[in-house]
């Protein structure tokens, strides 16, 4: 049992550096953004001449936060290690 909850809620936080909490609150917040991304999309959507860039420079951003300063925070100089594909 105590496998299982380790497995489910603190391998992966801790194969990043990061407690629990810290995944918590760092994931959560990037949901956030993405949401209000999303609504973003949603208004434009409807009007276009509103937000014309607004949606993709937030998901810039979060691109910046989520994957490029992660990369600088584990020490690593590529982004997308040889080992795993780049994200599509």
């Amino acid at each position: 049992m105590r496998q299982l909850f380790r497995y489910i809620f603190l391998a992966h936080p801790a194969a990043i550096n990061e407690t629990y909490l810290q995944h918590l609150l760092s994931a959560g917040g990037f949901a956030v953004r993405l949401l209000l991304a999303g609504c973003v999309c949603c208004v434009h959507a409807v009007v276009p001449c509103l937000f014309t860039l607004t949606a993709s420079d937030m998901l810039q951003r979060l691109h910046e936060d989520m994957v490029t300063q992660r990369a600088k925070k584990l020490g690593q100089d590529d982004v997308y290690p040889s080992s795993s594909p780049a994200p599509r």
